[in-house]
């Protein structure tokens, strides 16, 4: 199997820092987890207590936690930190290797579209954000590591872009994007985040991240792992 990923942010209008923080790491035991937090708000607090939180799950990954105790003990951290006035939403994708599994935890308000046997749709119910309540479980889903399957996942920035103008995406529209560019997660999280910011005018209303990860079938016996990035400063 071959395993393509790709990720796309920009910033709130006017805001010069994103309170989304995105982050890969590997699995101890094989895999990687692609990790994304959302902080309540945006600008220097946002982006400060989505990188805690994000720090907190890549260490706990890197030491074998599996995704669900991870998002309970970051969740038991950020409510303790923050005496449970601040939230995040919290969404982390990992393709375990060693279990041959992708499992998607989620804390988030936001819909996670999947792609698997020729279609895709959004996975059901919602995970309530981290920081709030004394207890906050996430949700979890276990999918098997085949080809072709595509996660995406977003930011509320994405999911509430054009809200004002009656513009907002439907489940229908990502779905059916996902499902038209299943092996090109590059070209679909492009895709996604142009869409978004015209649907805000040009103008994004709030910190818009979205990410893809691909299991595709692999078509070479070649096994070199390749990361590139775009990072303007």
């Amino acid at each position: 199997m071959d395993v393509k990923l790709a990720m796309a942010k920009v910033h709130k209008y006017a805001v010069s820092e994103s309170g989304d923080t995105f982050e890969i790491t590997e699995r101890p035991k094989g895999g990687l987890s692609l990790i994304l937090a959302d902080g309540q708000g945006s600008g220097r607090s946002a982006k400060q207590n989505s990188n805690l939180v994000v720090a907190k799950a890549v260490a706990m990954i890197g030491e074998g936690a599996r995704d669900g105790a991870v998002a309970r003990a970051v969740h038991d951290m950020l409510y303790a930190a923050k005496d449970g006035k601040v939230s995040a939403e919290l969404l982390i994708v990992s393709v375990d290797t060693s279990s041959n599994t992708l499992v998607i935890s989620r804390n988030t308000s936001c819909p996670v579209v999947v792609y698997r046997h020729e279609k895709a749709s959004s996975l059901p119910g919602e995970g309530s954000p981290i920081g709030v309540h004394a207890i906050t479980k996430p949700r979890i889903d276990v999918l098997p590591l085949e080809p072709v399957t595509t996660v995406l996942g977003f930011s509320d920035g994405i999911w509430h872009a054009g809200r004002q103008s009656g513009q907002q995406w439907t489940v229908e529209q990502l779905s059916q994007l996902t499902a038209s560019l299943v092996s090109d997660p590059v070209t679909l999280v492009e895709t996604v985040l142009t869409q978004s910011i015209d649907r805000d005018q040009g103008r994004p209303r709030d910190d818009m991240t979205v990410f893809a990860v691909s299991v595709l079938a692999r078509a070479t016996d070649d096994k070199t792992r390749r990361l590139s990035a775009s990072f303007p400063v």
